[in-house]
C-alpha cells in the first residue's frame, strides 16, 4: 500500500505545532511555545509569518526530515468566509480572504494556510485545509444579538472540537451524528459548544473575546465596562485584548499557564483566585449550552492543553457533572484530524471542497 507523506502546520495563539505523518500515523511532532509578550511585539499577526516559519525550518533540520515527494501539506484554517465542515483545496482566494480576516476572526490560525503555501513552493504536494475556525453550523436562534444588523458569528476551535467529539463517540460505541454533546476546548483560547446530532449549533465566539476569559483573551464583559475601559485605547490595544493580551496575560504579563500555576503552587492566593475564576466561567458557559440542548446532554467532553491541570477537570466535574457524564481528553486531536482529512483526499475517499468565498452565512 502506498505510504503518503503528510505535513501538518498548526499556528495557535500560544504555540506553533508541526507534525509529519505517513498516511494517518504520526512520525514526528513538535510544539514551540510563544509567550504573548513576544508575539505582541509584532504590529500585526500577519507580520509573525517569518518568525513562525523559522520554527518549521528548525523542526525539519533537527529531525533530518526528508520532505522529497511530499504528498500533502495541511495548514490550519483561519478566518476565511464562513463555510461548511470538510477538507478544502487551498487556493489564492482562500489565502487572501484568510490573510484579510474575511470571517472577522483575528487569530494566529490565519497564518496556517499562508505557511502551507510557502512550504508548497519548496516541497510541492497538495495544499489543504480542514475544518477552519469559521465552520458555521449555528442554528438561526443563535445568530441574533440585541442590535439590528449585527449577527453573532460561528468562531470556535472547530477542528479539535469535532475531532474530539468523533473520537469520544467511537470510544463509546456511539455515532457522533446521533448524540448530543457539550464539547469544550480549553487552552490559550476557549470554545464551549453545543453539538446536536453532529452539528455545532451554538457556542461562544471564541475569537471575538466572548465567553470565559482565557490565558490570552479578555472574555465577556458588560458593554458599559468595555466603553469605559476602552475609551482611550487604540484599535490595536482593543484588538489585542480580545486575542493576545487579555485574560491571564492581562493579570500576570504572561500567558504561560505553567508559570502562573507555579505561583499558585507556591501559595499565591491572588493567582489562585484568578485561575479559579477562569474555570468558574467555563462552568457557567457549559450550563448555558445545556440549556441550548434542552437538558438532553449525553456527555460533556473536555479537551485542550489546560486539561493537563487536574483541578480544571475536577472543578467542571463537580459543578457540571449533574448535567451529564464528564470525559476528559487532555491535549488535542487537531493534527490527527488534519492528517486524516488529507489522507481521505489522497486515497479518493473524500473529494476536496473548492473554496469560493461565497457564503450566505458571511452576510447574515
Amino acid at each position: 500500500m502506498k505510504q503518503y507523506k503528510i505535513l501538518c502546520i498548526n499556528p495557535g495563539s500560544t504555540s506553533t505545532k508541526v507534525s509529519l505523518h505517513l498516511n494517518e500515523k504520526k512520525i514526528f511532532q513538535t510544539s514551540v511555545f510563544h509567550d504573548s509578550s513576544v508575539l505582541l511585539k509584532f504590529p500585526d499577526i500577519n507580520d509573525q509569518l517569518p518568525y513562525r516559519m523559522k520554527v518549521v525550518g528548525k523542526f525539519i533540520r533537527d529531525n533530518n526530515i526528508d520532505l522529497t515527494g511530499l504528498d500533502a501539506i495541511v495548514g490550519r484554517g483561519g478566518s476565511c468566509a464562513p463555510c461548511e465542515s470538510g477538507t478544502y483545496l487551498v487556493n489564492q482566494k482562500l489565502i487572501d480572504d484568510t490573510k484579510n480576516c474575511r470571517g472577522g476572526l483575528y487569530h494566529s490560525s490565519m497564518l496556517g494556510v499562508q505557511m502551507a503555501a510557502q512550504l508548497h513552493k519548496e516541497y510541492g504536494g497538495l495544499v489543504l485545509m480542514v475544518d477552519p475556525p469559521v465552520v458555521d453550523e449555528l442554528q438561526d436562534l443563535a445568530r441574533y444579538t440585541g442590535v439590528k444588523g449585527i449577527r453573532r458569528r460561528a468562531v470556535s476551535h472547530a477542528l479539535n472540537l469535532k475531532a474530539t467529539a468523533r473520537h469520544h463517540a467511537a470510544l463509546m460505541g456511539e455515532k457522533y451524528e446521533e448524540k448530543n454533546y457539550i464539547v469544550c476546548h480549553i487552552d490559550g483560547g476557549i470554545s464551549i459548544t453545543a453539538h446536536c446530532r453532529g452539528r455545532m449549533i451554538d457556542g461562544n465566539d471564541a475569537g471575538g473575546g466572548e465567553g470565559p476569559f482565557t490565558p490570552t483573551r479578555m472574555g465577556s464583559m458588560a458593554v458599559t465596562d468595555v466603553l469605559k475601559y476602552f475609551r482611550n485605547k487604540t484599535p490595536k490595544e482593543i484588538r489585542d485584548l480580545c486575542s493576545q493580551a487579555g485574560g491571564l496575560s492581562s493579570y500576570f504579563g504572561t500567558s504561560d499557564s505553567d508559570k502562573i500555576h507555579a505561583r499558585i503552587e507556591a501559595g499565591d492566593k491572588e493567582a489562585e483566585a484568578i485561575w479559579n475564576a477562569g474555570i468558574y466561567q467555563c462552568c457557567k458557559w457549559i450550563g448555558s449550552m445545556a440549556a441550548v440542548l434542552s437538558g438532553k446532554v449525553d456527555a460533556i467532553v473536555l479537551t485542550g492543553g489546560l486539561m493537563r491541570f487536574p483541578e480544571v477537570e475536577e472543578t467542571i466535574r463537580s459543578r457540571c457533572g449533574w448535567i451529564a457524564p464528564v470525559y476528559s481528553y487532555p491535549g488535542e486531536l487537531e493534527h490527527e484530524a488534519m492528517a486524516a482529512g488529507a489522507y481521505r483526499v489522497l486515497t479518493g475517499q473524500e473529494k476536496p471542497k473548492i473554496y469560493t468565498g461565497i457564503s450566505e452565512k458571511s452576510d447574515m
